[in-house]
């Protein structure tokens, strides 16, 4: 896919469109992390056995905790426009060279989940819709309802148990076997074996979602005009639906998968926390307890980041799929 002129300005407009997003974004984060009881002083006194309030002023002096809520505030959005995302006093580093440490599992792990829910979403709805109200279709849907309906933690803890625990097919947690000391094809087969159940305990719930939308879509453009006349010109219904019907149809499914990053998102929170994968999501998690502010607060915004990434490129999909919706 090529981008023209048109299309640059588009992209360049978008970008600047999400400027005070991505602000509005910062500052509602930073309040309402600050608005949550205690702070990192509290914590590491707290894992100290106590500590006299002298130490804990020294503390919050050193943190800058000490200070006006509002000059907390000025100072995280001046850092920001420098990408200065503040220091980890819980992991002694940068919270940028933590986030990057952490970010390639985290998107590996999401960017299967994404592409795997698309792909089988796409074609177990289409595999309905071909099938009206037959067997099949039937029986795709009641998965769905019933994969939509199931929690993730549970969906997860039931895949160890059943393809972990009971039949000893599958790792139960972790990104790789450390012990093994893999290395060059070795570690890249340890590392998609333990990738498979996390993968998919994250992308079900997704697939259902887009799996109920890509049938309803597909019998919707079925009833259109374009179709009908198609019909009577002899084509074949396979070369309708391949030619015609199915370009128009992916269209809401593209528009659903730019909302479920953020969705994706919050829900690796909970993979990473069931199967202890070492990405952001076990991280923001730690760093809730820690009351590790600034370790909180970029995760947050790089995933604000993420997700206007995300939807820019689904934009550019939409042009590429459907010629019509012109850029500008």
């Amino acid at each position: 896919m090529q981008l023209n002129h048109s299309g640059l300005r588009f992209v360049l407009r978008r970008l600047l469109q999400a400027l005070p997003i991505l602000i509005g974004i910062a500052v509602l984060n930073f309040l309402l992390v600050h608005l949550a009881p205690g702070d990192a002083a509290t914590v590491l006194a707290g894992e100290s056995g106590g500590a006299p309030p002298e130490y804990l002023a020294q503390l919050r002096a050193q943190f800058g905790l000490d200070q006006p809520m509002y000059l907390q505030l000025l100072r995280y959005l001046r850092n920001m426009l420098t990408l200065d995302l503040g220091y980890s006093y819980r992991h002694g580093e940068t919270v940028l060279a933590l986030i990057l440490d952490r970010m390639g599992p985290t998107l590996l792990l999401m960017g299967l989940a994404f592409v795997f829910s698309i792909c089988g979403g796409v074609l177990l709805g289409i595999a309905a819709a071909t099938a009206l109200n037959g067997w099949r279709d039937r029986l795709i849907s009641v998965l769905a309802v019933v994969t939509y309906a199931t929690p993730l933690f549970w969906m997860g803890i039931m895949l160890i148990l059943v393809f972990s625990v009971k039949l000893g097919w599958l790792p139960t947690s972790g990104m790789e076997d450390v012990v093994a000391f893999n290395t060059g094809w070795a570690r890249v087969l340890d590392i998609a074996w333990h990738l498979v159940l996390p993968v998919l305990t994250l992308s079900l719930f997704n697939m259902a979602v887009y799996t109920r939308m890509m049938r309803s879509s597909m019998l919707d453009q079925r009833g259109q005009d374009y179709v009908l006349t198609a019909r009577a010109k002899g084509l074949a219904e396979a070369v309708i639906t391949r030619r015609h019907i199915l370009r128009n149809a992916l269209l809401p499914v593209l528009t659903m998968a730019g909302v479920q990053v953020g969705a994706l998102l919050g829900g690796s929170v909970v993979i990473e926390s069931v199967f202890a994968w070492p990405g952001l999501g076990q991280l923001a998690f730690q760093s809730l307890f820690a009351r590790d502010y600034n370790l909180l607060l970029g995760i947050f915004f790089l995933s604000a980041c993420l997700v206007v990434v995300v939807n820019l490129v689904v934009d550019l999909l939409y042009s590429a799929i459907d010629p019509r919706m012109k850029l500008g």
